[in-house]
């Protein structure tokens, strides 16, 4: 079994150690749903604005990451999020776009980029899979909103193209796939299977009849990073799952849409 790279020291996130280690100031990781001042469905750290939470306590879960991370608020950014693979190269005049209202969300982006210092890129979670990326050698970063769609249509391929377009070697890319739904738990329609290259259905589907299926949302994404150059030593996969670990995670899917969302983060803290 892969040894976990989200490490969980911290009951409201996990961290990829691993790449922390390479370079000291990157954040980089995964909220739990614990720890925070949000009341139920949203209970307790949620970082969604968008869910009908009350504003106020998603600034103050906003606010209580920030300071864990030493992350001011107004240099995080984030993307509107609309399951399609339109990628967006951050930089200093992006700071704040999104931090403290959906409305200033970059439009239109489910991928962020950068290689700038004192910017966090985050990205919105409850059973999509969020996929890292860092090149330690160009030292640019990245983080991607991967559900069904957006997984589909390849937007991890899109954002390895796009950071090999900006000098990143695939072959140095590191990349990770944080906690999302698991196969066990992600039944899907035959239309949602004939959208899959046909190419990756043998890897990640299984059939369960009656024209419903299984879908590995982990295992895609892997197999169309390693077509997109990526080595497999290179690529870690979590083992944690946002529908079988209640305890940890908000799941769109288990709680029937009433829930709340995790965040994603990478970025590098100012010299």
């Amino acid at each position: 079994m892969e040894k976990e790279a989200f490490y969980h020291s911290n009951q409201s996130f996990l961290h990829i150690a691993q790449w922390q280690n390479i370079h000291s100031k990157l954040q980089v990781g995964f909220t739990t749903r614990n720890g925070g001042v949000s009341s139920s469905p949203y209970e307790s750290f949620n970082f969604g604005f968008h869910v009908d939470d009350w504003r106020p306590y998603v600034i103050k879960n906003r606010q209580r990451l920030a300071e864990n991370l030493s992350f001011p608020l107004e240099n995080w950014v984030s993307g509107e999020q609309v399951h399609d693979t339109n990628i967006k190269i951050i930089g200093e005049q992006d700071k704040g776009k999104g931090a403290t209202t959906n409305q200033t969300s970059i439009k239109g982006i489910d991928g962020l980029i950068t290689n700038q210092t004192g910017i966090l890129c985050t990205a919105f979670y409850a059973d999509c899979a969020p996929l890292y990326f860092f090149d330690p050698v160009t030292e640019y970063i990245g983080i991607a909103h991967a559900g069904w769609r957006g997984t589909t249509n390849k937007i991890a391929q899109k954002m390895v193209d796009t950071l090999r377009s900006l000098g990143v070697n695939a072959s140095n890319l590191l990349a990770a796939i944080g906690p999302c739904i698991s196969q066990e738990y992600y039944e899907i329609d035959s239309r949602v299977m004939h959208k899959i290259d046909p190419q990756y259905r043998q890897n990640a589907i299984k059939s369960k009849g009656n024209n419903r299926y299984l879908l590995n949302l982990k295992q895609l994404n892997v197999d169309i990073l390693l077509q997109s150059g990526v080595l497999r030593n290179n690529i870690d996969v979590t083992q944690y799952c946002t529908f079988r670990d209640n305890s940890l995670f908000y799941s769109h899917r288990r709680e029937n849409g009433k829930t709340g969302r995790m965040l994603g983060y990478i970025g590098y803290l100012k010299e």
